[in-house]
């Protein structure tokens, strides 16, 4: 393989050169991962969007179909990130006859994975009874799940091959093929939603072929692209068949397990907070949920750089350059403060107008600007944890870091968030901001006790 994505360090340059060294690489394997992303995040857009245009129902039934699917996606998206270190760190220790073994074992997990969310999902009639759903929205939703799930082999094969791509350094790979998804789904929506080219409307229902399609799509241009590029001449996966290796599999999800369950936890947390501030009102809980999505768009930009870096520490670790990689942990801190900065300034600059970008209601735009001063420094914190728990996850360590972030988040952020939002225990009942306040004093536990696991490993 070529060294211009991950190349040697030199450790002979000066401090200085070195680090500007380490974050241009950072920059080079991260630009692609953040379009990934945010490619990835347009598909839920255009879904919420053209859904909303078929019908209210049709929006809130697909709105309740991504709220199931999300969470055990992210859960398995978690166990399957493990192959990026794996794979980068046997670039690194240029063993790369490692290399295709682990990324069929990865294949194999998709595999394991798919079957079983595609069994919770095409049995989710009991969920709808505890929702109490109407029976138009309960039948669109079911409908939604059904065609969604002809896809998800094909979405969580993606995640396994990207493991393999970005594992060895080439992370716009996936860059193209999210953005070639999105423009596949972009017309496959508007088709089935609204019955175009001679195939009747199915509402949000049409949002789940088209997804599912567009996913298939991806993956065999994915595949094809992997078994005739020049890039990966040496890595043919049709041509070189592995056999399943459980102690490799095993070796995985250990890895992989407590990141897929990281994941899990947080974004569980966010929808117990949404049910926790229902019974506030409509104009509370659409105020916070424009918070949490604009948050949640920003976090991309810090997301992108962890993830390279991952990927930069486990092959620094791998080819025997440990001084270089303890370099990138801490020094990236700098990167993550200067993010942080930055991101919270504007959003405490700009409060007022980012809420109007989403809603006309005067009183949901006040809801959501109050709440966007306090995700300012909720950001900061944010930031600052997903670096270190990047880092860690470069140098293997997840089962530990696991534990900080259930213990900073559901025993600091939600217990502390619970009282600030509907007690007088520590001071008037806050409503919304006290979760806000909450979440932000579970990130900064994350951050310091994160932070301190790093410092002290490396």
């Amino acid at each position: 393989m070529d060294e211009q994505h991950q190349p040697i360090p030199e450790p002979q340059l000066p401090l200085i050169q070195r680090t500007l060294t380490e974050w241009k690489i950072l920059a080079r394997l991260g630009g692609p991962i953040l379009i990934a992303q945010l490619a990835q995040m347009a598909n839920g857009v255009i879904d919420t969007v053209m859904a909303g245009h078929a019908s209210a129902v049709d929006l809130a039934a697909v709105g309740i179909g991504s709220s199931l699917w999300m969470p055990l996606f992210l859960l398995f998206m978690g166990v399957l990130s493990a192959l990026q270190p794996m794979i980068s760190g046997y670039r690194g220790e240029q063993r790369f006859s490692r290399v295709l073994p682990t990324t069929w074992q990865g294949l194999y997990v998709a595999a394991g994975a798919a079957a079983l969310m595609i069994v919770v999902l095409v049995n989710v009639r009991p969920v709808f009874d505890v929702l109490a759903l109407d029976a138009r929205t309960a039948h669109i939703t079911q409908g939604y799940l059904v065609a969604f799930a002809w896809g998800i082999p094909a979405m969580l094969v993606l995640t396994a091959l990207r493991g393999l791509t970005d594992g060895l350094g080439h992370t716009q790979v996936i860059m193209a093929f999210s953005v070639l998804g999105t423009l596949i789904n972009l017309p496959l929506n508007y088709i089935f939603i609204f019955g175009k080219l001679g195939v009747p409307a199915m509402g949000g229902i049409g949002c789940g072929w088209a997804t599912a399609l567009s996913n298939m799509a991806a993956m065999v241009a994915l595949l094809v692209y992997l078994n005739t590029s020049r890039t990966f001449r040496a890595f043919h996966l049709l041509d070189s068949w592995q056999p399943p290796d459980w102690r490799a599999i095993g070796e995985l999800l250990r890895l992989g397990i407590p990141i897929g369950f990281t994941i899990f936890v947080e974004a569980s947390l966010f929808s117990v907070i949404a049910l926790f501030l229902a019974p506030l009102g409509p104009v509370i809980v659409a105020g916070h949920q424009i918070a949490l999505n604009v948050v949640s768009l920003l976090f991309m930009l810090p997301l992108s750089i962890g993830m390279a870096m991952t990927l930069r520490i486990s092959f620094l670790v791998g080819a025997r350059a440990p001084a270089t990689a303890r370099l990138l942990a801490r020094s990236s801190l700098i990167i993550a403060a200067a993010v942080a900065l930055m991101m919270a300034s504007g959003l405490l600059a700009f409060t007022r107008e980012v809420a109007a970008l989403y809603t006309d209601e005067q009183s949901v735009q006040a809801v959501a600007a109050s709440l966007l001063i306090y995700a300012a420094l909720f950001q900061i914190a944010d930031v600052i944890q997903v670096t270190c728990i990047s880092a860690l996850r470069g140098y293997k360590d997840t089962r530990v870091p696991m534990i900080i972030m259930l213990f900073s988040f559901w025993g600091v952020g939600m217990s502390l968030g619970y009282v600030l939002t509907f007690t007088d225990r520590l001071v008037p009942a806050m409503g919304a901001p006290g979760f806000w306040i909450g979440l932000t004093a579970g990130l900064v536990s994350a951050s310091l006790l994160l932070g301190w696991r790093l410092f002290r490993g490396v």
